[in-house]
């Protein structure tokens, strides 16, 4: 039977690689979002996610590709990957990243939840540990940053991120559906990895990411693994590359730019900052897109 799942925000940077991952895989996907999607791989209903009246239409709506095909009649939801959101600080103001991010991912677990659609995956961020965004230099408390990490961030987005990961565990609550929020590092296309060429001449360009990484494909992975993985109820996950977007070691990297940090466990000669021990312990997501070998094909 197919599998329909609905993925807001599917046009943007992240999210046209889930769209475009799970139709490869045999799902019925319609994209919400405020524009098309440019490969226009999946149907695009034109949606503003901060409209509850808007989004309870959309995710009751049919998943049809095209209005003439034979049947047209609405569909049980089986999974929902929320993506749609303002995507970082300084491009709208500080108050509507806030805004929309919240209310945006209130609507879609709200409509989610009363239309009995019992998966959502969520996207978060590695900017909720407080050092990407921060006004200033700012040193986490440990490395590697974990999901125990005591999240503190300054900034509206990163705390708009952790107001909606309270969001789902609240409506987990209620119900008990499965809803897991993905802390995601810099997600990057093919083209980005040119950019090392640049990144790898000062480390310190990517200091306040912490040096992550994803590439998109892998992170479509992830999210068509969660789908696939029932009964984990509510959890959050970093999604990272097992390495460090540097050439530099990872211990070198601690020493030069965190030297004051303490390190909870002895680290790979590369290994990634942000861990990713937990996605790879409950979905099983095993990393296909490696820097150092986009960068050849790419460079």
């Amino acid at each position: 039977m197919t599998k329909r799942v609905i993925v807001t925000g599917g046009s943007g940077l992240a999210g046209k690689w889930v769209v475009e991952d799970l139709v490869e895989h045999g799902y019925e996907v319609m994209n919400l979002d405020r524009v098309p999607m440019p490969k226009r791989t999946a149907r695009t209903l034109i949606t503003d996610i901060t409209d509850a009246g808007q989004v309870f239409n959309a995710l009751a709506s049919s998943t049809a590709a095209a209005e003439f095909v034979d049947d047209l009649e609405p569909k049980p939801i089986d999974a929902i990957v929320h993506f749609a959101a303002i995507p970082r600080i300084m491009i709208t103001p500080d108050n509507e990243v806030f805004r929309i991010n919240v209310m945006g991912t209130y609507n879609i677990l709200d409509a989610a939840t009363k239309l009995g659609i019992r998966k959502v995956i969520v996207a978060s961020s590695e900017t909720t540990y407080g050092v990407v965004f921060a006004h200033r230099h700012r040193n986490p408390q440990y490395f590697p940053l974990d999901e125990q990490y005591p999240v503190d961030p300054m900034d509206s987005y990163a705390t708009s991120k952790v107001i909606n990961e309270v969001t789902a565990k609240a409506f987990h609550a209620r119900t008990g559906s499965d809803i897991y929020c993905f802390r995601i590092g810099n997600v990057l296309d093919p083209e980005d990895y040119a950019k090392f060429k640049v990144w790898t001449k000062d480390p310190g360009m990517r200091k306040r990411i912490a040096w992550s990484y994803i590439d998109g494909r892998d992170l479509a992975q992830a999210c068509r693994l969660a789908i696939e993985k029932d009964g984990l109820g509510f959890e959050v996950m970093n999604i990272a590359a097992d390495d460090v977007s540097s050439d530099v070691p990872t211990a070198e990297l601690l020493k030069r730019y965190y030297p004051d940090v303490p390190v909870k466990k002895q680290m790979g000669e590369f290994e990634t900052l942000l861990s990713n021990e937990k996605l790879k312990r409950l979905l099983g997501w095993k990393q296909q897109h490696y820097w150092r070998d986009e960068a050849k094909k790419h460079g």
